[in-house]
């Protein structure tokens, strides 16, 4: 084997873990949408969480970045560690099917169809295509599917081009001298473990243990061990990742190390157990790509059914490896989760929600807090207002972050429409915490408020109640219908809160009220009005988020000039629900 078998064989290996990755990314951004339903249905339930985990890493073809995504989902709390243990078991048992793909490059047979099962047949054909998909498609799915097939024809010229670098190996005598040091079980776990570590990848290892198959010098006494060692030595990069983490997060990575550990061990002592006993014929012939797969697969099919009735066991051990710490009053997404834009982008949406709906309490709380005001009510809408700021700091600074990583376009429109909302939600619970002042001077000043006031207060306050709901649930759900309802209710509001104004001028005039009733009075409604304002940016978001079907610029600019027949249509309901409805009663009352 001369040096440039050598620069071929790292060239191979090189072409190999570059087609690997761009296939692996191609088809994450293929099934990114649907990754976080994938996650949702990590439950309890270890069957579940085993096929799940299987289905991740079949979709995106690395068992390591799946156990990576699971340290980033821990660390930011949005993953129980226990439900990560039938993830870690499907995602080695879905790594199989690398092997598999990779072993049909073995196939010999003048058939033509049999033929076109060899990837050195079929791969330069899904070249083309990839490229004629890149270059002619508009649709981002398309390219990344084009991608994809792109990347798996590296893959496999890659793995072509180290199966032929050691062909002149099989007649190489050093070489023979070096299998026979492979003999040895110890030596051959160590090896695969090396060797997997370093170029992080297990796929690769694998194939590269395939390629050299193919010279006819391993048998399975060699490559048994050697593929042991190299589902200890794919934990590495789960290990790596859990650098900096909480220990809970570091739990994943021992989880997955132990449960290759455990496998390996009792495997090994069981199959030369069963070798001494029986003198298994087969262990000293000479394995090919297809053995290499198989082998591959009973090992982890087989691992797994071993541990899975023991996943509590397993928790228990990561529990008592790494000591517990106390958790943080607030978890947020890890940047680990960079690599898996999607699956980060959709966790920032749930953050966002639940931010949203703190935002929603806030509100409620400091409009029933008015004129009930208590001590436990201002602390909660501190606490909350306080949570509310973490929450707009981290989730503001993390997406913009993500914003300059590889997003689909409609992950783009996600991260805008939240980067877009945070803010209002902010403000929102900032005019909660205002409306606090306001129930502390009422109380300490021990202010009355008028009949006729107190009316038109309760109305103002029955449409923010209704504003803030629709507002929250139209962007928790991206419900368009909920949020073309809330502009007619931001003029009506507006008209409302200006009506009041108005009235108060005239009690003013008339002796009815005080000057220094009316600075809380116009402090309040200062704070609603402002609060409505913040409910029509939101759902002005949510429809630009839908502009691919809606168009938001134009359905704004018929508001503008009292063009949408929808909008006239709730803007007349919202007003006689609440301005006119006012004027009945005052009329009926006869309040002055």
């Amino acid at each position: 084997m001369s040096i440039f078998s050598v620069f071929t064989l790292l060239g191979g290996l090189a072409f190999f873990i570059y087609g690997m990755n761009q296939m692996s990314h191609s088809l994450e951004r293929i099934a990114g949408e649907k990754m976080e339903s994938i996650i949702n249905g990590m439950t309890k339930n270890r069957f579940l969480g085993l096929l799940m985990g299987c289905v991740i890493t079949i979709a995106i073809q690395s068992s390591s970045a799946v156990t990576v995504m699971l340290v980033g989902l821990v660390n930011s709390g949005i993953m129980d560690l226990s439900n990560t243990v039938g993830v870690i078991m499907g995602s080695n048992i879905g790594t199989t099917i690398t092997a598999w793909i990779m072993s049909l490059i073995g196939i010999s047979s003048d058939n033509i169809f049999i033929k076109m099962l060899k990837p050195d047949s079929f791969s330069p054909l899904l070249a083309f295509i990839g490229i004629i998909l890149i270059m002619v498609s508009k649709r981002e799915k398309r390219k990344d599917l084009g991608n994809g097939l792109v990347g798996f024809a590296i893959l496999m010229y890659g793995m072509l081009l180290m199966s032929g670098s050691v062909e002149p190996l099989a007649d190489s005598p050093a070489f023979a001298n070096i299998l026979v040091s492979f003999k040895n079980p110890i030596l051959g776990v160590l090896t695969g473990l090396v060797i997997t570590a370093i170029i992080q990848s297990s796929a690769a290892s694998v194939g590269m243990l395939q390629a050299l198959s193919m010279t006819g010098g391993i048998t399975y006494g060699m490559a048994i061990p050697i593929i042991m060692g190299q589902n200890i030595g794919t934990c590495a990069t789960a290990i790596l990742s859990s650098i900096g983490v909480n220990k809970n997060a570091k739990r994943v990575a021992v989880l997955h190390l132990s449960f290759n550990i455990i496998g390996t061990a009792f495997f090994m002592i069981v199959y030369f157990a069963a070798h001494a006993i029986f003198d298994f014929a087969f262990v000293e012939e000479a394995i090919d790509p297809v053995g290499i797969a198989l082998c591959h697969s009973i090992f982890n099919i087989g691992t797994t059914a071993l541990l899975l009735p023991f996943t509590k066991q397993l928790v228990k051990l990561a529990t008592r490896a790494i000591k517990t710490e106390p958790e943080q009053p607030v978890a947020f997404i890890d940047e680990r989760i960079f690599d898996r834009p999607s699956v980060a982008v959709s966790e920032c949406v749930k953050l966002s929600v639940e931010m949203a709906e703190m935002a929603k309490q806030s509100v409620e709380l400091a409009v029933h807090n008015l004129f009930h005001n208590s001590e436990e009510g201002c602390q909660e809408i501190a606490k909350l207002e306080s949570t509310v700021d973490i929450y707009e700091d981290h989730l503001g600074s993390y997406l913009v972050r993500l914003s300059g990583t590889d997003l689909t376009e409609s992950d783009s429109k996600e991260v805008s429409r939240v980067l877009h909302s945070l803010g209002n939600f902010e403000r929102m619970s900032d005019h909660a915490l205002n409306l606090t002042y306001s129930a502390k001077e009422i109380e300490e000043k021990r202010l009355e408020i008028s009949d006729q006031a107190d009316l038109e207060l309760g109305s103002l306050e029955t449409a923010i109640h209704e504003i803030i709901g629709i507002t929250v649930s139209a962007y928790a759900n991206m419900d368009m219908e909920l949020a073309q309802k809330v502009e007619p209710l931001e003029q009506v509001i507006d008209v409302l809160t200006e009506t009041i104004r108005l009235h108060h001028v005239d009690r003013l005039q008339s002796g009815a009220c005080t000057i220094e009733r009316g600075f809380v009075l116009a402090d309040i409604l200062n704070n609603y009005e402002r609060i409505s304002d913040h409910c029509s940016n939101i759902a002005v978001a949510v429809l630009e988020a839908r502009s691919d079907t809606y168009d938001p610029h134009e359905y704004l600019r018929q508001i503008k000039n009292m063009d949408s027949p929808r909008f006239r249509e709730l803007f007349t309901f919202y007003r006689q629900k609440y301005v006119d409805h006012i004027k009945e009663l005052n009329a009926a009352t006869d309040i002055k």
